[in-house]
C-alpha cells in the first residue's frame, strides 16, 4: 500500500518532482565539479607555478654556512663548487617524480675584445640528461624561465650559442645575430633576454663554456631547482628549523610528505657537500594561493548546495499545500505524522536520487571543462567525491525538507477537509 501510494504521487505530481530532481542535478554537479577540481587543484596550482622559476637552490654547504653567520655573499668569499657529475642525483630522491626542472649554474666574467669584463653566466638552456635510472631528462633554463622574453632564440647547446641580456646588449649595442669576441673565442649571439634580474646586465652561455674559461671543468656554483611542493604546516615549519627535533612518528610524515623542506633536505641528502635552501617566498605564496584557491571552491561548493536546499524547500511546501486534503485524509483515516512524513521524504529522496546521479555525472563533465579552461588539463575524478556528494545530497534533501515537515505536523484533517 505504502508503495503504491509513493508511485501514485510521483506519477500525479511528476512535474513538481521533476523540478525537484533538477534543482537537485543542478546543486550536485556544481558540487562534485567543485570537489573534483579541490582535490585535484594543488598539483595542478603547483603545476602552472613551477614557470615561475626555481623555489629550491642548492649551493656548497661553507657558502651557505657563510651567507648564514656573517651574512657574506657566496659568491664574493667562497671557493668551493659543487660537482656537475652529481646533478643527475635530483632524479634519485624520494620525490623524484615532484622535481620537474633544474639548472646548474656558474657565474663569472667574460673579458670582451675590446678589454672590458662583463658578468657572464653559464647554464643549461635544454639539456637532455641521462639519469642514473637509465632514462633521460630534458631540463634547463627553457624548462624552468617561461616569463623571460627572448627576442631571436634560445642557444643551441655546443654550439658557442649565447643569451644577452637586453641592458647589456643596449649599452655595447649587440644584436641578435652578432658575434661576440672574447679572450676565448668567439659567441654568436641567438638572442636577447630580458627577465627582469641579473640576467639582463650578464651574457648567458653554455656551462661548459664558463666552465673552460673560469678553468674549472665539471664544476658548478649552484643549482636551481623546481619542484611541485605541499603548502607547508605546523610540521613542515618545525621540521625546517630543526629535523633532529621531530619525533620518530613526525619525521615519517614530515620525510614521505612533498613539503619543500623535504625535498630540500633529501637533496642534501644525495648531493655531497651540499646545502639546500627553500626560496621561503615562493615556497609561501604558493601555500597561500593553494589555499585561498581550495577556500573559494568549497565556498562555490556551499552556496551551489544552499540554492538547492532552498529550491527544494520551496518545491516541496508548494507540493504539500496542493496536496494538503489528501494527506488530511490520510490522517483522518489513521495515518499517523511519522507515516505521512515517510511518505513525503520517500518521493522526494526518490527524485532526489535520480536528480543527484544525473548531476555527478554532469559535474564530471564540468570538471573536465574547468580542468582545460583553466589549467589545459584534464582532472582526475576522485572517487571519495562519490560518498562526499551523497552525504552532502542528503544534507540537502533533509534541510530543504523541514520546512514540509513543519506544516505536515501542524497539519489538522479536519480543517483541511472542510476547505479551510
Amino acid at each position: 500500500m505504502f508503495w503504491q501510494l509513493v508511485k501514485g504521487a510521483l506519477l500525479r505530481q511528476r512535474n513538481r518532482f521533476i523540478l525537484i530532481a533538477l534543482t537537485v542535478a543542478l546543486g550536485v554537479s556544481l558540487a562534485s565539479a567543485m570537489l573534483n577540481v579541490v582535490f585535484d587543484v594543488g598539483d595542478k596550482v603547483n603545476q602552472e607555478l613551477k614557470a615561475y622559476g626555481a623555489n629550491i637552490t642548492v649551493v656548497p654547504k661553507n657558502a651557505a654556512l657563510l651567507k648564514d653567520v656573517y651574512g657574506l655573499s657566496g659568491n664574493e668569499t667562497h671557493k668551493d663548487y659543487l660537482n656537475e657529475s652529481e646533478l643527475g642525483k635530483l632524479k634519485t630522491i624520494f620525490w623524484t617524480n615532484n622535481i620537474v626542472a633544474f639548472a646548474p649554474l656558474l657565474e663569472g666574467n667574460l673579458t670582451l675584445a675590446d678589454g672590458s669584463q662583463v658578468p657572464a653566466i653559464g647554464t643549461w638552456f635544454e639539456h637532455t640528461m641521462n639519469l642514473p635510472t637509465g632514462e633521460s631528462f630534458i631540463t634547463g633554463e627553457k624548462e624552468m624561465k617561461s616569463w623571460w622574453q627572448i627576442d631571436g632564440n634560445y642557444p643551441i647547446e655546443g654550439q658557442n650559442e649565447v643569451l644577452v641580456g637586453k641592458k647589456l646588449a643596449q649599452s655595447k649595442n649587440i644584436k641578435v645575430g652578432d658575434t661576440v669576441k672574447y679572450n676565448g673565442g668567439n659567441l654568436k649571439v641567438s638572442g636577447i633576454v630580458s627577465g627582469g634580474g641579473d640576467e639582463d646586465n650578464s651574457i648567458l652561455t653554455d656551462l661548459s663554456v664558463m666552465q673552460t674559461v673560469m678553468n674549472l671543468p665539471g664544476k658548478i656554483d649552484s643549482i636551481d631547482v623546481s619542484a611541485i611542493t605541499t603548502p607547508e604546516n605546523d610540521l613542515a615549519r618545525k621540521a625546517a628549523a630543526n629535523p633532529d627535533l621531530l619525533s620518530q612518528q613526525e619525521r615519517e610524515i614530515w620525510y614521505c610528505t612533498a613539503y619543500v623542506s623535504a625535498i630540500a633536505y633529501q637533496i642534501e641528502e644525495v648531493i655531497d657537500n651540499s646545502s639546500a635552501r627553500p626560496v621561503r617566498q615562493i615556497a609561501e605564496s604558493e601555500g597561500k594561493i593553494l589555499d585561498k584557491t581550495q577556500l573559494l571552491m568549497l565556498l562555490i561548493t556551499f552556496l551551489s548546495l544552499l540554492s538547492a536546499a532552498l529550491g527544494v524547500s520551496n518545491l516541496v511546501s508548494a507540493n504539500i499545500m496542493e496536496r494538503s486534503q489528501e494527506l488530511g485524509l490520510l490522517k483522518a483515516i489513521g495515518a499517523n505524522d511519522f507515516s505521512v512524513i515517510l511518505l513525503i521524504l520517500t518521493e522526494i529522496f526518490i527524485s532526489g536520487c535520480i536528480g543527484g546521479i544525473f548531476g555527478y555525472f554532469a559535474g564530471l563533465g564540468l570538471a573536465q571543462v574547468i580542468g582545460m579552461t583553466v589549467f589545459e588539463s584534464g582532472i582526475t575524478n576522485n572517487l571519495i567525491v562519490i560518498p562526499v556528494v551523497c552525504v552532502l545530497m542528503l544534507l540537502v534533501l533533509l534541510f530543504g525538507s523541514l520546512p514540509a515537515i513543519r506544516m505536515l505536523l501542524s497539519l489538522q484533517p479536519a480543517e483541511v477537509l472542510h476547505g479551510r
